[in-house]
């Protein structure tokens, strides 16, 4: 039985503490009664249309928001009490690190090397052990040749990967991107999803990726599907997108071959089961042109 990383339960949040004169009955809530648990080492993906809560849930986890109710456990520890000092938000947040959307919100050095040192130097980490980690780092995201670049001549991927690499650098065990491919271009978007996926799989960090991209969830061994701060569906990616009807009244998709292969079947062809990736699909394909 694998380890419970991070377990959620009856988790509710609201804007009520940031709207003055506002009732707390009267401030929406954002997040409904969420219980979630998320194993070690898994790759979940979040999935929601724009304002569903799937960005909200992200930052809860790593108490840049705090709930209004329910408890949030990372390994066992309650980090949502009232009791909480700043070394123990601190502790979480090397533990659970963090890439945002726009990765120019996340670089701070002229120089791509310094920016990837910046969070080990704020840890108080030994010199000499921030150079093994930015290197680590840095070639852990195919990103060493550009160590002395500034970070600002690089491409949106590049930056991102910088942006990553500066997490990593700091050794969490857990982290959440949080829409991190939403403002790359295919390439640059393709080269990060790699990344996420090497992280996952080769380095064993449990992976978060809040996303509205459904071809980005087809690799994850999870989908949460949110929707006006609930979780509507949760199941293997397979499980998740069989559930196309369901999806588009949510204002979702599915992956492309996904949909195609739905539309198949509605039209009478056999479709033995749900098709997530293309090649499941070219290989049907290939098999009823050969029938």
């Amino acid at each position: 039985m694998k380890e419970i990383f991070i377990k959620t339960e009856n988790l509710y949040f609201s804007y009520e503490s940031e709207s003055e004169g506002t009732e707390a009955s009267d401030a929406p809530v954002v997040l409904k009664n969420i219980n979630v648990e998320i194993e070690k080492g898994s790759f979940v993906a979040v999935l929601g249309h724009n304002g569903s809560g799937k960005s909200t849930f992200a930052k809860l986890l790593n108490l840049i928001l705090r709930p209004t109710a329910g408890r949030i456990l990372v390994e066992g520890e309650d980090i949502a009490r009232a009791d909480l000092t700043e070394d123990e938000i601190f502790a979480i947040r090397r533990k659970i690190g963090m890439v945002f959307q726009n990765p120019d919100n996340q670089l701070v050095s002229s120089v791509v090397e310094e920016d990837v040192a910046f969070g080990p130097e704020n840890l108080g980490v030994a010199p000499e052990e921030i150079r093994n980690r930015v290197d680590a780092a840095l070639k852990a995201v195919g990103m060493s040749e550009f160590a002395r670049h500034s970070p600002h001549q690089l491409s949106g991927g590049q930056k991102q990967k910088v942006a990553i690499a500066g997490v990593i650098a700091m050794l969490p065990e857990c982290i959440i991107f949080d829409e991190s491919t939403a403002m790359l271009d295919p390439l640059g978007r393709a080269d990060v999803l790699k990344t996420i996926s090497m992280l996952n799989k080769e380095k064993g960090i449990t992976v978060i990726h809040i996303t509205h991209n459904m071809n980005e969830a087809v690799s994850a061994d999870r989908v949460l599907v949110m929707d006006d701060g609930e979780i509507a569906l949760d199941g293997t990616p397979k499980e998740v997108f069989a559930h196309v009807e369901e999806l588009k009244k949510m204002g979702l998709g599915v992956p492309q071959v996904t949909e195609l292969m739905y539309e198949l079947a509605k039209s009478g062809i056999a479709i033995p089961e749900t098709m997530i990736s293309e090649e499941e699909g070219a290989k049907l394909a290939l098999a009823l042109i050969n029938q």
